[in-house]
């Protein structure tokens, strides 16, 4: 299985998307996967024009001359790409999105139906793959992170790839601020499983990814801290 793990976390590896995509990619790599990732950070893509000339005077290139020339290859040739972003104003970064907006050159500009739905095709030689998110909140409410999943799920139909679930850590800043404190060695094992199970099962156990996002401290605590911090700043 080929695996592209897309970083759109501005922070690169030092983060917690970053945390969490490494022990995801531990656990994919034990299943034999092979795993590629970029950063978003790294590349320079404009954003896209609309100008539709990938789909009528250059079909399936782009017209731009940026680092997507070298992603677009990649995408097309992943069995299951993986998302990782920090939730940024109820959905992804922004680097995240303009990748992600660049993609329409691997599909064909013309209409087919789709589950009753209008869709465009992808091009000959562009898997319909797997899509899986990985995302980190500051927030303690696990229903942050639902404007964010339904955008993916939603871009997946599109892409005409599965989506096969969603890595989500709540108040994810509080982990290493609790080291020698609290023990996280079941959340960092359970990403690990969710990515072996990933490339075993094709999807991961609804008992994983609760494990992966259960409560760590109590919403009064982070209150607390979090008032004690800023003030008023």
């Amino acid at each position: 299985m080929k695996v592209l793990v897309i970083n759109g976390s501005p922070r690169k590896d030092r983060g917690h998307t970053g945390a969490a995509l490494g022990h995801l990619v531990k656990g994919m790599e034990k299943g034999g996967a092979e795993v590629r990732t970029i950063y978003t950070r790294d590349l320079n893509i404009g954003d896209c024009r609309g100008c539709f000339n990938c789909w009528t005077n250059t079909p399936g290139k782009c017209i731009q001359d940026d680092d997507m020339a070298g992603v677009m290859g990649l995408l097309a040739d992943a069995d299951l790409l993986i998302l990782g972003t920090p939730v940024y104003v109820d959905g992804m970064t922004g680097s995240m999105k303009t990748l992600l907006d660049r993609f329409i050159p691997l599909l064909h500009g013309r209409f087919v139906l789709r589950d009753d739905h209008c869709r465009h095709p992808l091009r000959e030689g562009v898997k319909a793959g797997k899509v899986a998110l990985v995302s980190v909140s500051g927030f303690t409410e696990i229903d942050n992170f639902d404007p964010l999943i339904t955008h993916v799920k939603a871009l997946s139909r599109n892409m005409n790839r599965e989506y096969v679930g969603a890595v989500v850590r709540p108040v994810a800043w509080m982990m290493p601020n609790m080291e020698g404190k609290a023990d996280f060695s079941d959340i960092s094992e359970a990403i690990v499983e969710a990515g072996l199970q990933l490339v075993k099962d094709g999807r991961m156990k609804p008992e994983t990814l609760q494990t992966i996002s259960r409560e760590i401290v109590p919403r009064d605590m982070v209150l607390s801290i979090m008032g004690e911090y800023y003030g008023d700043k």
